[in-house]
């Protein structure tokens, strides 16, 4: 395992990679009732739902509160897409080295580390004519993009069915969809790290 997350298996093809590229419409129009593929068929159809994002986020009737925002270090002791891979964090501050811990810590750190890339105008600027570091999308952007997809593999693997229970199974299907078209577009992260939900993506696309 890669000390910094970057697993090496179940790496997509060339072919899947190139079906990102091209917005793949499917690719098994007739598959069994009950087999995985009519599953991720399931899951396919359900990605561009008619949820709101308003309602999506008002607290379940009967939920509390509490628990609706929380996310417990007990239920995810670390931060991973399945039994496969795990996911260290590191930075330039407090975590010069790899280390484990909880999901709920890895991303609060990350959203932390991109506010504060964000603030810094050396690395976002803001000047009219200013321009971005000639490693900008090598070194900043597709080790953020990177980084947000394990939370995506962490939603999949770990709390899928919370997302369901709660209404949202759509709103994260539309908004995954999204994110893998862009950074697709782009190359902004590597195929292996959609080793994880390599069948999810396979499938919305």
């Amino acid at each position: 395992m890669d000390k910094e997350g970057g697993e090496q298996a179940m790496l997509l093809d060339n072919d899947q990679w190139n079906m990102f590229e091209r917005n793949h419409r499917g690719y098994d129009r007739g598959p069994a009732t009950g087999s995985l593929k009519f599953q991720l068929r399931q899951f396919a159809e359900d990605t561009l739902g008619e949820d709101s994002l308003k309602l999506a986020v008002n607290l379940p009737e009967g939920e509390d509160k509490s628990e609706w925002i929380a996310c417990h270090n007990t239920t995810c002791p670390t931060m991973s897409a399945g039994p496969k891979y795990e996911y260290l964090w590191v930075d330039r501050g407090e975590y010069v080295r790899p280390t484990r811990m909880p999901a709920n810590a890895y991303i609060s750190n990350l959203m932390r580390w991109i506010n504060t890339l964000i603030d810094d105008e050396t690395t976002f600027p803001v000047e009219k004519d200013a321009r971005f570091d000639e490693n900008f999308i090598t070194e900043v952007a597709s080790v953020v993009f990177k980084r947000l997809l394990r939370v995506y593999s962490h939603l999949y693997h770990h709390h899928f069915s919370a997302v369901c229970d709660a209404g949202l199974k759509s709103v994260l299907n539309t908004s995954f969809h999204h994110f893998v078209l862009f950074v697709t577009r782009f190359r902004l992260v590597s195929s292996r790290e959609f080793a994880p939900v390599r069948d999810i993506v396979k499938a919305i696309m």
